[in-house]
């Protein structure tokens, strides 16, 4: 669905046409789910995420202005609905994440993961143990290492998605991968010379 037809279907919704927000929901209801599994780990409560997410959308339709993509705020709704559901249930450490081909062997590809040692790294490392390593993650790291590395938006995406600077960003992304490279460490998943490596990256992105 292009941004011109996205924009002429929500004015479509907003003069009245409600059934017409079945087309944003099938547009985006995929990627809203696997959003919120990687964020949430359990198929039932992210099927409930999902359901509370377009229902936010749609009662706030009116507050987008079209100032960003509809997708970069459908998923700031979704990714604040999984943050307020894994505090509220104090499920943090608990959470099993959910990687889509969760059957297929070797290691995880992660988008974008030329450009510094921490994601070189991350590259050479197993779904398993970054799947465990995430779990551990505050909400807030997770959220943005899942539409990061696993969604794949783009810094500026991210901005918009997150209604932050680029740079606030980059630098919560790299403290994040910080954090995570210290969990594998002290989970025996990365050497000390491996992490050593990983420190000596770009200071803030």
């Amino acid at each position: 669905m292009t941004e011109f037809f996205e924009n002429g279907v929500i004015r479509s919704v907003l003069d009245g046409n409600i059934n017409d927000f079945e087309q944003l929901v099938t547009a985006y209801e995929k990627n809203v789910y696997n959003l919120a599994l990687r964020m949430v780990g359990d198929p039932d409560d992210a099927a409930d995420i999902t359901q509370e997410t377009f229902i936010k959308a749609y009662r706030a339709l009116g507050s987008f202005r079209g100032d960003s993509k509809f997708s970069s705020w459908i998923y700031r709704i979704a990714s604040n609905v999984c943050l307020d559901f894994l505090r509220s249930r104090s499920r943090r450490a608990q959470v099993p994440l959910s990687f889509e081909n969760e059957d297929a062997e070797g290691e995880i590809e992660l988008p974008d993961m030329s450009q510094n040692p921490e994601e070189v790294l991350m590259k050479k490392l197993s779904m398993e143990a970054v799947r465990r390593g995430m779990e551990k993650l505050p909400p807030k790291q997770r959220q943005i290492l899942v539409l990061r590395e696993l969604c794949g938006l783009s810094y500026a995406e991210l901005a918009q998605t997150l209604s932050v600077e680029e740079g606030t960003v980059k630098s919560r992304i790299f403290r994040a991968r910080k954090r995570l490279c210290a969990i594998l460490l002290g989970d025996g998943n990365i050497s000390d010379d491996a992490a050593s490596i990983s420190g000596k990256g770009d200071a803030e992105e």
